[in-house]
């Protein structure tokens, strides 16, 4: 009996001492990460948990350097940037990753103005000085001689930029960065940056406190992803591009900005100042980042979600204020999917 008991034992020892594999028929998957995809990421999640059985996805935006931060501690099964992932932030994961743009999007600047004025134009040497600190009121001569047919307001412009590690602050300050050499110079590119000290440079959370703020604050001026600005009907700004038109947000802009990416190998690519004539101004593209190693039934079911997003998913980004991804794009995220293992 005692050596029967003592065998029992050992078996439950062994079964304990193994690692849980994932069971298809009840399994939630956390993310975290970009606040700039979370409309479209949450719409996909919740239809691709209704059309696979027992799966649950389950998406926290808390911002990009965040997500990053939590699949370095492994406390998600997945994570979103805008920023992508730093060679050595990748070299933190034992498990490798793997960093697949999986939407685009146009990043707008929303303003508040009396009267909510429409189409307010904005020189491509005029919002990095916004930005710089250095137009303060919104009847600066620069913007005036833009808007002639626009009654800009003797008003001080309060900026509102973002407070968290930020993949949209990182993409923004790159176009700046490159339109500007004195933003390079004073300011630079990063998830987290040095503002200008002024009391008419404020900080909110994430895209909706952006845009929440900017709502809130006459004279307002913010940069957010364009679905943002679209669910809340926000007024934005016409941007002047590389080739002096100024391109709304929301139209074709955004898919000609992408039309001539090619995609490296590690699939990170960087729209900094777009040539088309056509072409929105500040476009890019934003990754879900996965282990390259994990539980085998979790990592065909992320596959799968790869592979909604892809399709179904597409469908969607337009109406939602995102770019549809052009065919070539498609296909080549959907090929290195298969490295999710």
């Amino acid at each position: 009996m005692k050596r029967k008991l003592t065998v029992v034992i050992a078996a439950m020892l062994a079964l304990a001492t193994q690692t849980p594999q994932a069971n298809a028929a009840d399994l939630r998957l956390i993310g975290s990460g970009a606040s700039f995809p979370f409309p479209i990421y949450a719409t996909w999640f919740k239809d691709f948990s209704k059309k696979t059985p027992g799966v649950t996805v389950d998406y926290q935006a808390k911002g990009s350097g965040a997500g990053i931060q939590d699949l370095i501690n492994k406390t998600v099964d997945f994570a979103a940037s805008d920023a992508a992932m730093t060679p050595a932030e990748i070299a933190k994961v034992a498990d490798g990753v793997i960093l697949l743009p999986m939407t685009a999007g146009e990043i707008v600047l929303a303003y508040n103005l009396p009267g909510q004025p429409k189409d307010l134009k904005l020189p491509r040497d005029v919002y990095p000085d916004i930005f710089l600190g250095k137009i303060t009121r919104w009847n600066d001569p620069r913007i005036v001689v833009a808007n002639p047919e626009l009654k800009l307001p003797d008003l001080p412009i309060t900026v509102v930029r973002r407070s968290d590690s930020s993949g949209t602050t990182f993409v923004f300050t790159k176009h700046l960065s490159a339109i500007s050499p004195a933003f390079k110079d004073q300011v630079g590119t990063g998830t987290n940056v040095q503002w200008p000290r002024s009391d008419k440079i404020v900080a909110a959370p994430k895209n909706d406190g952006v845009t929440a703020t900017v709502k809130q604050t006459p004279g307002a001026i913010g940069y957010i992803e364009y679905s943002y600005a679209k669910l809340t009907k926000a007024d934005i700004a016409l941007l002047q591009n590389k080739a002096g038109k100024y391109v709304e947000a929301g139209g074709a802009g955004g898919a000609a900005a992408l039309a001539d990416v090619k995609l490296p190998a590690d699939l990170i690519a960087w729209v900094e100042d777009p040539q088309r004539p056509d072409a929105y101004p500040i476009v890019t593209f934003t990754w879900m980042l996965f282990y390259g190693r994990q539980d085998p039934v979790k990592a065909e079911v992320l596959r799968k979600l790869v592979a909604y997003g892809l399709t179904d998913g597409q469908k969607i980004a337009d109406s939602m204020g995102y770019v549809p991804f052009p065919p070539n794009v498609a296909e080549a995220v959907r090929a290195a999917s298969a490295k999710i293992q």
